[in-house]
């Protein structure tokens, strides 16, 4: 009883404290980060609320279903979207960026880092490099990313930018955040659109930095969430977060010889983009990979994905040897081929010696 009494019991200062930090690490930024009360979609939807305003035009790329949904959250707030738009199959150049900036002026851009609905990857630091030459303020969806991708929020000049720990963080989806620079607050404070006294604040949640008031634990915190959090986040600690990205490297990588090994095709069409979270399988021609549920962490294609691809979800704790066989297995049965060669190709992969 008394263990269960204090898994409810509301979080103190310093366990907040210490998920603030934990989550500026994983960020790589020198600023605190939002505390969002809630799953990253919800961190998303108020970074759109917060800077969306008529007279703004802002560049969205969209590379994948978030993308969209992002843009007409933006359209909502007043703001002119313009987009540019890829088939999912691919990912964003830097050319096409660059183009669109040119020809458009906006004052902002908004992009998805990872698509793990797709399994693209889009080039993030090459896409902010372009930002910066046009002194565009900077937003990304990072829930995905973070922890399977490199992420430099400070060094790359990111302004506002999501994340979440269910995925590669391998932690709870109740509790997320939103990293801020101080030009992103400044984006937002300056914005008489901007949400207050609404789930979609970001301003009500913004960390003091005078000490003007006393600090306090956000009541609205999720306690057994905010404890299960800090486990996952200082697992990650102890790893290490270039290894855990580095384990993700090589799931993908081992997912993607093993599926050659089975006569399989890729989704994305550039090899140099894949997403480390999430491998997508081609399947239009091939019925016997038409599944309709999950099977283990082989899964159907989302939205007007389904029936077009499946997608292996080798991340969090299924970045391992271990998780990326077990789907090699389950790709062969449905094929009815044999998993053996699949198999040895993975673990080439996993041992060095590919």
């Amino acid at each position: 009883m008394s263990q269960l009494n204090a898994s409810h019991t509301p979080l103190s200062l310093d366990e907040f404290d210490r998920i603030t930090q934990l989550f500026a690490s994983v960020l790589s930024t020198a600023h605190v980060p939002v505390v969002i009360p809630g799953e990253a979609i919800l961190g998303i939807e108020a970074m759109a609320a917060g800077i969306a305003a008529p007279g703004r035009k802002i560049l969205n790329i969209v590379t994948g279903p978030y993308g969209s949904l992002f843009g007409s959250w933006l359209e909502r707030g007043g703001a002119t979207v313009v987009e540019v738009k890829v088939s999912f199959d691919k990912v964003v150049t830097v050319r096409e960026v660059h183009e669109a900036i040119k020809r458009h002026s906006p004052c902002a851009i908004s992009f998805v880092q990872a698509e793990v609905v797709t399994g693209g990857s889009n080039p993030a630091k090459e896409i902010l490099e372009v930002a910066r030459e046009y002194q565009l303020v900077t937003i990304m969806d990072s829930v995905s990313a973070v922890g399977g991708e490199q992420l430099l929020t400070d060094e790359w000049g990111v302004d506002l930018v999501a994340i979440g720990a269910q995925k590669a963080l391998a932690g709870p989806n109740g509790i997320s955040a939103v990293g801020i620079s101080p030009r992103g607050w400044q984006f937002i404070e300056i914005n008489p659109r901007a949400p207050r006294n609404s789930i979609l604040s970001l301003l009500d949640l913004k960390p003091s930095t005078d000490r003007s008031a006393p600090r306090r634990v956000p009541p609205n915190l999720p306690s057994l969430e905010g404890r299960a959090l800090i486990t996952a986040l200082s697992r990650i600690e102890d790893e290490g977060l270039e290894q855990v990205i580095r384990r993700h490297e090589l799931a993908a990588a081992s997912l993607h010889a093993g599926a050659a090994q089975l006569g399989l095709t890729p989704w994305q069409q550039d090899s140099q983009f894949y997403s480390t979270l999430t491998s997508t399988i081609r399947i239009a021609d091939e019925p016997r990979l038409h599944i309709d549920q999950t099977i283990g962490i082989v899964a159907p294609g989302d939205g007007e994905l389904f029936g077009q691809l499946l997608r292996v979800n080798h991340f969090g704790l299924n970045a391992s040897k271990e998780g990326v066989s077990t789907a090699l297995i389950t790709l062969a049965e449905l094929l009815k081929h044999s998993p053996e060669a699949a198999l040895t190709a993975a673990a080439e992969i996993w041992e060095g010696r590919a």
